[in-house]
């Protein structure tokens, strides 16, 4: 009886690929202007003579690929440890506007993008994990790339949209969403202290993830995400392993 899940589950894992979406955080990697950087000391270490290995990390919680939840902007929001785990393994979208931004860094996502999605692939479904796909992971770890400021100091990055954030939260009821660059809002807003769709998200009491990595290594659709992390008590963010079954 006690393996009888897995005799189920292991046919349908069989011959799939694994897609980790995680960048590898480690210190001097791009990060909120705001934060201190990352400092990693070795307590203990065998290349020293010690018995084990052991590190103590000093990092700020959103730091990486890292999980918001709704207590990162929202007072009285859910805290990392108040997320189930049943919103851990959602249905993957990846709503791909990478060539856009190739001509245009500013670029958003649409309703025409969405709703080219779903004839291609039926309705999203309730849920699901939305991931905007871009191409800015392939700056990483380039700071002065990740940001990409002009002369001005504006950044200019691409982010999400109010018109799709509120299609996907209150038309199809996604559970959270992702993107790849540091930002939910795009760089234009960011430069000019407006978080406005990060509250928005925030504030529906749902999730997301930041800085995911290799979003071109999965479909756009018929994948399956593990988003986990850390549990810290009343957390505000975190850190978060990511990946994704196809």
């Amino acid at each position: 009886m006690n393996s009888q899940l897995w005799q189920q589950l292991a046919p349908l894992l069989e011959g799939r690929t694994y897609t980790d979406l995680t960048h590898a955080f480690h210190p001097g990697q791009p990060h909120f202007a705001a934060f201190p950087d990352e400092s990693r000391e070795a307590l203990f270490d065998m290349e020293k003579g010690d018995g084990f290995t052991a590190h103590r990390y000093s990092i700020v919680g959103q730091w990486g690929t890292h999980v918001d939840p709704p207590s990162h902007f929202v007072r009285g929001g859910r805290t990392l440890d108040e997320i189930p785990v049943e919103q851990m393994l959602l249905p993957l979208v990846v709503l791909d506007i990478s060539d856009r931004v190739h001509n245009d860094e500013d670029a958003t996502p649409t309703l025409a993008d969405v709703q080219g999605w779903e004839a291609r692939n039926g309705h999203i479904l309730p849920g699901s994990f939305v991931a905007l796909r871009t191409g800015w992971s392939r700056r990483w770890p380039d700071a002065q790339a990740m940001a990409n400021k002009d002369q001005a100091g504006i950044s200019h990055t691409p982010g999400w949209s109010r018109e799709v954030l509120e299609y996907l939260f209150e038309n199809r009821a996604v559970a959270a969403v992702g993107h790849e660059q540091t930002d939910t809002d795009p760089g234009v807003a960011t430069s000019q202290q407006d978080f406005s769709l990060e509250t928005y998200v925030l504030a529906r009491d749902k999730w997301q993830i930041e800085l995911l990595a290799t979003l071109d290594n999965v479909p756009e659709a018929g994948a399956v995400l593990v988003a986990t992390w850390a549990k810290p008590l009343e957390g505000s963010g975190f850190p978060a392993r990511v990946f994704a079954i196809h």
